[in-house]
């Protein structure tokens, strides 16, 4: 078991960060001695993040194409040849055996630089409709372990392993602890529990949906965890003197907020997704509609079709919410059944499978 060292590079949302720090602890657990850096984009949440994790990152002066003619696009060539120039440096540096990229534009170039010096290479998809960058790389990379069925449209089939999304280690963990899950958060457990999410930072639109609908939530008995993120605490934290809603910017405590929920509002990100699916609560999907190439509703589409969860696009939210939330909370059978369906998507096993992929490129390092 030689020291291997492991390059990690993905970015721009969490979606892209969160993966490759899942990998990286599974990689850390099975090789002690092993050494990580990470690259993202300088300018990028992934600079916080990934130290905030415990491991080293370095950045890239880079950023996506911007879809309209922009001063941005002008100065994207010499953003790409620094990039490139300084990824480079990295791999020549560092000497890594494997490089994994899971997505944005951080890990362009430095798979377009690790592949030409064919160093191993693994990228990780995470949603139902590939971005640009892993479109671009897939042709030169070693093996690509995607999260949904019918990607051989976008990749060469033979490089293919369905594994599913990485998945935090405290999910998996996750046991259905309701009611310590309520105590934590001072809950009553005669009532139902709705936890809202709407990202980090936030969503705009589903903010507006439960303020204006406070009220209904009363009337149906139920009590709300309300995850409204940090862009938005100051706007709705006067809330938080009402007996049953509870404004957070942000959750610490997850798998309890999880555990305590029995219906879940939620974005369709690639992440939220998989992540839900693990949890095995009911969920309404509301997809941002401001999301590269529609994702989020491709993602949350193929979840409703299998009769897994509700989806309502946000201009249906005005007409819809009302109804089929309150059947949906006054119907055991309903919760049980979309439940027990959604687990039944769930790739809980997802993170050690990837990291399988990992270890036989090592024997060809």
């Amino acid at each position: 078991m030689g020291n291997y060292r492991f390059i990690l590079s993905g970015g721009g949302t969490g979606g892209h960060i969160y993966p490759a720090i899942a990998i990286a602890n599974e990689l850390k657990e099975r090789y002690p001695d092993a050494e990580f850096l990470f690259v993202g984009a300088s300018d990028r949440m992934e600079m916080d993040k990934v130290p905030q994790a415990g491991y080293k990152i370095e950045g890239l002066w880079i950023s996506g194409i911007q879809r309209k003619l922009t001063m941005k696009n002008l100065i994207f060539p010499f953003k790409l040849i620094a990039s490139l120039l300084r990824s480079m440096k990295i791999l020549k540096t560092f000497k890594p055996s494997v490089v994994i990229g899971t997505g944005g534009f951080a890990s362009g170039p430095l798979l377009k630089v690790a592949t030409a010096k064919k160093i191993p290479s693994l990228i990780q998809e995470q949603n139902s409709f590939p971005g640009i960058t892993n479109r671009l790389l897939a042709k030169k990379v070693d093996k690509i372990c995607v999260a949904y069925e019918g990607l051989e449209r976008f990749f060469p089939k033979d490089k293919l392993k369905l594994t599913g999304n990485p998945i935090r280690k405290d999910l998996l963990e996750l046991q259905n602890n309701s009611i310590e899950a309520k105590d934590a958060f001072k809950l009553r457990h005669n009532k139902h529990t709705l936890l809202v999410l709407g990202g980090s930072l936030g969503a705009r639109r589903i903010n507006q949906l439960i303020e204006y609908n406070i009220e209904f939530f009363e009337d149906q008995n139920v009590q709300v965890i309300w995850q409204c993120g940090k862009l938005y605490y100051n706007q709705y934290k006067i809330y938080n003197k009402l007996d049953h809603i509870q404004v957070h910017a942000f959750l610490n405590q997850m798998e309890m907020a999880y555990g305590a929920a029995d219906v879940i509002i939620s974005r369709a990100g690639a992440i939220s997704v998989s992540e839900m699916c693990v949890v095995g609560k009911p969920v309404i999907f509301v997809p941002s509609p401001n999301v590269a190439e529609d994702h989020q509703t491709k993602n949350a589409k193929a979840i409703e079709e299998k009769n897994a969860a509700i989806l309502i696009i946000e201009r249906d939210l005005d007409a819809k919410f009302q109804n089929e939330f309150s059947e949906l909370i006054s119907n055991d059978n309903r919760r049980h059944e979309l439940s027990s369906n959604i687990k039944k998507l769930s790739h809980s096993n997802a993170t050690n499978e990837i990291v399988d992929e990992i270890e036989k490129l090592l024997d060809t390092a």
